[in-house]
């Protein structure tokens, strides 16, 4: 892979007020500007039955920021009322940077992903953390009621335009390369747990580990 130093080059042309931005990025059509709605459409419910993957996007007091996976079967997404969601939480590494994130600052981004889809689902709002309410028997999976659950009071909802997908090929199984970079079990050894062996971590990242998701 090749890299450049562009940090030192000199050449760099920064920019740093919004009319700068408009002025390389052009303004939105008003249909653009106009299509955020702040309360849940029909299709939006559709969406979310659906969906078996979100990225939530937060940031801490101090601006440090964080984008984290939450999945499971489509429709995993609660919808409470016409502006209110709720995402279940399930057993992972711990670390909740997110949580942590939003007790300190409750602005949340969600995107919404169905798969072969190429456009998203986006959500901005407010979120809170609970660890019990009624619900949480509707969030059940496989006998596994959630640790706690996210609960959104939507601020923005519209829909993502699908060039970055179609872009990339995404969706497209001919362009897929899943040994392109190390696996699991390599990266872990190397950068995560080196005092484990590969052979372990092998083991440990392989078919049983989709054993162990709640």
């Amino acid at each position: 892979m090749r890299t450049v130093d562009v940090m030192d080059s000199g050449c760099l042309e920064e920019i740093t007020s919004e009319a700068q931005l408009r002025e390389v990025v052009g303004e939105p059509r008003a249909y653009v500007v106009n299509k955020e709605r702040r309360s849940l459409h029909d299709y939006d419910r559709q969406w979310l039955a659906n969906s078996p993957l979100c990225l939530v996007g937060t940031s801490g007091a101090d601006g440090s920021c964080d984008v984290s996976p939450k999945g499971d079967p489509s429709g995993f997404t609660l919808v409470l009322d016409d502006t209110t969601i709720a995402i279940p939480e399930r057993p992972g590494n711990r670390r909740v940077d997110g949580f942590h994130n939003i007790l300190a600052n409750p602005h949340v981004g969600l995107l919404y992903l169905i798969p072969g889809r190429p456009d998203t689902l986006r959500i901005n709002g407010r979120a809170r953390l609970v660890r019990e309410a009624p619900f949480f028997d509707q969030m059940t999976v496989k006998g596994h009621r959630p640790l706690l659950a996210l609960i959104v009071e939507i601020d923005q909802i519209f829909y993502h335009c699908p060039k970055a997908f179609l872009r990339s090929q995404l969706w497209q199984p001919d362009t897929w390369n899943p040994t392109a970079a190390p696996s699991k079990a390599q990266i872990a050894h190397r950068l995560e747990r080196p005092d484990d062996t590969l052979e372990h971590l092998q083991h440990y990242y392989g078919p049983a580990y989709a054993t162990r998701l709640y």
